[in-house]
């Protein structure tokens, strides 16, 4: 499966880094080649939700903030976003998410149950808009094959962008994929709306949302 991501090192501040050091070994999760034993990682035996590519965290934070009763994992590469999250997560005191630091498409393969995640969601992933990447967009159908195998019978799938092309191209692979119902939704209210969105929605810029249900 080609690589959906390029890693981008960024500026990252003295507190995110500072973050990423000591408060990783409280929020992180370390890979040993086993596979993730999620009740025992999160203490308990509630529905499990994954962020793929989380950015700055903001989301995650949200969502995990208003259903503590759920646990939540976000997996993304970029090291400023994962200490401005962690960062958040201690001023909050959550203690339902943890994050991974690696590839997803490693997670999904070596290191999640199977059948264990009760919703996923994939906000706004790396367009690739020229035509020539297009093949490296994470939102093809062997990624979407290999998903559904850490995904519950009727678990949810949410998928952003703000890329006119990709979201066609999404709304194609998934009609195609036998795996997944749904289509084009109204944004949901757990998806919260960042900066950078509001300014493109000024803008006059559009978003397209998804909501799947796994078959």
């Amino acid at each position: 499966m080609i690589r959906s991501f390029v890693s981008r090192s960024g500026r990252i501040t003295a507190s995110q880094k500072k973050a990423r050091e000591k408060l990783w070994c409280q929020y992180g999760i370390n890979l040993d080649k086993k596979v993730l034993k999620l009740e025992q990682i999160f203490g308990r035996s509630n529905p499990k939700h994954l962020e793929i590519g989380f950015g700055m965290g903001d989301a995650l934070i949200s969502m995990a903030k208003n259903n503590p009763e759920h646990d939540f994992l976000g997996i993304d590469v970029y090291n400023p976003g994962i200490g401005h999250l962690l960062i958040e997560l201690e001023a909050a005191q959550l203690t339902n998410v943890k994050v991974i630091c690696a590839d997803a498409v490693e997670i999904l393969t070596d290191y999640l149950p199977l059948e264990s995640l009760d919703c996923v969601y994939i906000f706004f992933p790396d367009p690739w808009p020229k035509k020539r990447h297009h093949k490296r967009r994470l939102i093809q159908t062997e990624f979407l094959k290999l998903l559904a195998t850490v995904m519950k019978l009727d678990s949810e799938l949410y998928i952003a962008t703000d890329w006119q092309n990709y979201a066609e191209h999404i709304n194609e692979v998934l009609e195609t994929t036998p795996l997944f119902n749904g289509g084009f939704a109204d944004r949901p209210d757990i998806r919260r709306l960042t900066k950078f969105e509001q300014r493109g929605l000024k803008l006059g810029h559009k978003v397209w949302d998804f909501k799947f249900h796994k078959k």
